[in-house]
C-alpha cells in the first residue's frame, strides 16, 4: 500500500513522528504553533513537549497514513494510530505557515 501524497512539510513531520525523532518533531512547529489533542491544547514546543513525552513520541506512537486532503493552508491526515497510549483511525489537521506547523488538532479519524 503507497501512502497517499502529503506537503512535504506534513510527509516530514509524519516520519520524525514514526521514527521518534522528538528534534525534527518539536521542530516542525511554529514558536507559538499548538496541539488540539481532542480538545485539549499544547501552546508552544515546552507545552508539545510535555504532552508528546507522555502520550505520542514517548508512547511510541506510529502513524500510518490512509487518506490526505488539501483545503487551502490545512492538511488533514486520516489514518491508523499505534501507540501504548491509543490507537485506532485518528485524523491530524494541520493548519502549515510556510514550512512549518501551527497547529496538529487530533481528532476521530
Amino acid at each position: 500500500m503507497s501512502t497517499p501524497q502529503m506537503p512535504e512539510t506534513v510527509q516530514a513531520f509524519v516520519d520524525s513522528v514514526n521514527r521518534s525523532d522528538e528534534e525534527a518533531f518539536l521542530a516542525a512547529f511554529t514558536a507559538d504553533g499548538f496541539v488540539d489533542d481532542w480538545g485539549r491544547t499544547f501552546t508552544g514546543r515546552e507545552a508539545i513537549k510535555g504532552w508528546s513525552d507522555r502520550e505520542f513520541l514517548g508512547a511510541d506512537g506510529v502513524l500510518t497514513p490512509e487518506e490526505v486532503t488539501t483545503d487551502g493552508d490545512t492538511v488533514t491526515v486520516v489514518g491508523d494510530w499505534r501507540s501504548t497510549h491509543a490507537n485506532g483511525r485518528s485524523s491530524f489537521a494541520f493548519r502549515l505557515a510556510g514550512d512549518r506547523i501551527a497547529s496538529m488538532t487530533i481528532r476521530e479519524g
